[in-house]
């Protein structure tokens, strides 16, 4: 296991096991572009691969057949001719696998997605590659990685040809937790304390390819300024690139992330399907699914819903800081961030914002409440004013529904300051549980849980809470 790489310990002991087996593996690495996912293979194996290549976007399948062929002349050190296809490129990498005298051979074939170019037929010889050789041989060790993490289920977990289930090991990898993001400013001398930690996760993500660009000398609002703002600002350019590099149809999947994004709690997929004014059809269905595979929106049920009305909701930060505040900004302001900071509508922004953090770290709420090792469901819920009750419509972001008759209603309040709950905070509280319990009809103990920042001021009001989680408590690794 390689010291020097952030968190990953799951991902590495995955990687450790597949090494030191003996027989042949197919480890299939994924996750959103910009993971990380090519850097963690890369210093596991501290670039010591026996044959490494690597697909470029929009080259044409005569271009990647010279650059195979390129790689595979510079580790082999042999001539071998460009060859017409790639049956004849993977029968060379074969031939050239067959003179090496070693128990463990290392291939490494980074973004195969971009490989697999339209009338490649690269994908078949692929398959007939791994399943009547390389499968058997038992000493190849062959990374397959892709940010097209769509391409990757569809063709090799999905798949019911050749490749389906081949895939020996499996590797998603995730953003970067809190915790993993904090450690990973402090390796880069990035001094920031966890409140502008968590704003800045807010604004890009866990992803370790934008967070490495936080300079050290500056604070965090000067960084957004300069990554976001300025004139060829570097990732006030990367939104269309980003789609672009991960869907054929680009344009269409942000016309859907621009959509969900409208609405806080998300929409269904009817919702999208009207506000979009689209066709019956499986484009939409397709969608939904491939930008949930890649970490840009999530699906889940509100509490006692079925799963006919799932809601679909944008989680991924950049995405929603970038369309919030970047497109289509017609003035340019380089200062616009530094200007807007501490405004009301960027705090308002960050509220909700936070209430997304807090769902993507849910698990670390249960721990810090004390049951971690209950079995749960967590959820929202929503409901709109009864008239025949006599109650108003109310919202819960975060519900969790434990096994031991108890759940957790949650609130999430971001606040620089510890947060102190008013007289008509705590009447709405209590209003919350008491509609919960009246519209859900359940039995079980209703508890409220407030998720802040810096915690609660004591008060005559704090008894409407029955357990607090703290933003240090979301800083846990677990």
């Amino acid at each position: 296991m390689n010291n020097m790489i952030i968190g990953r310990k799951r991902e590495q002991k995955i990687l450790e096991t597949c090494v030191n087996s003996n027989k042949s593996e197919l480890i299939a690495v994924y996750g959103r572009r910009r993971v990380g996912k090519t850097f963690l293979v890369k210093k596991f194996f501290n670039d010591k691969f026996d044959f490494y290549f690597t697909g470029s976007l929009n080259k044409t399948k005569r271009d990647m057949l010279m650059l195979f062929n390129e790689q595979l002349c510079l580790y082999s050190k042999r001539h071998y001719d460009v060859p017409k296809n790639w049956h004849q490129a993977l029968n060379q990498l074969k031939d050239y696998i067959l003179t090496l005298k070693k128990d463990k051979i290392i291939v490494f074939i980074d973004e195969i997605s971009w490989i697999d170019t339209v009338n490649s037929a690269f994908l078949a010889d692929f398959e007939y590659f791994w399943n009547s050789w390389a499968s058997s041989y038992g000493k190849i060790k062959l990374i397959i990685c892709a940010s097209a993490t769509s391409w990757i289920i569809d063709h090799f977990f999905a798949d019911r040809g050749g490749l389906h289930n081949r895939v020996t090991r499996s590797i998603g990898v995730l953003p970067f937790n809190l915790a993993e993001t904090e450690e990973f400013f402090k390796s880069k001398m990035v001094n920031l304390n966890r409140i502008d930690i968590a704003q800045c996760y807010m604004i890009m993500g866990g992803v370790p390819f934008y967070l490495d660009m936080m300079e050290p000398s500056l604070g965090l609002v000067q960084n957004i300024d300069r990554l976001f703002f300025e004139e060829a600002a570097e990732l006030r350019n990367e939104f269309d690139y980003l789609y672009r590099s991960l869907f054929n149809d680009y344009e269409f999947y942000v016309k859907i992330i621009e959509c969900i994004s409208q609405k806080n709690k998300g929409l269904t997929r009817k919702e999208i399907s009207d506000t979009l004014n689209l066709k019956k059809g499986g484009n939409l269905t397709k969608a939904l699914r491939e930008l949930e595979n890649c970490g840009f929106i999530r699906r889940y049920n509100a509490f006692g819903k079925v799963e006919r009305g799932a809601l679909y909701q944008v989680v991924d930060f950049y995405s929603l800081f970038y369309l919030k505040y970047c497109k289509n900004r017609r003035e340019n302001d380089p200062l616009f961030f530094s200007k807007f900071n501490g405004s009301q509508t960027l705090s308002a922004w960050y509220g909700y914002s936070f209430e997304v953090l807090c769902l993507l770290h849910v698990e670390q709420i249960k721990r810090a409440i004390g049951i971690g090792g209950v079995i749960t469901n967590v959820c929202s819920w929503n409901t709109m004013p009864n008239k025949e009750l006599g109650t108003e419509g109310a919202q819960i972001d975060l519900v969790i529904d434990r096994t031991d008759n108890t759940i957790n209603l949650c609130e999430m309040k971001f606040s620089k300051a510890k947060y102190a709950i008013t007289k008509r905070y705590y009447d709405q509280l209590n209003d919350r549980v008491e509609i919960f319990r009246q519209n859900t009809k359940t039995n079980k103990t209703l508890h409220t849980t407030l998720v802040t920042t810096l915690g609660m001021k004591p008060n005559m009001y704090s008894s409407a809470v029955q357990s607090e989680v703290m933003l240090d408590d979301l800083f846990v690794n677990l």
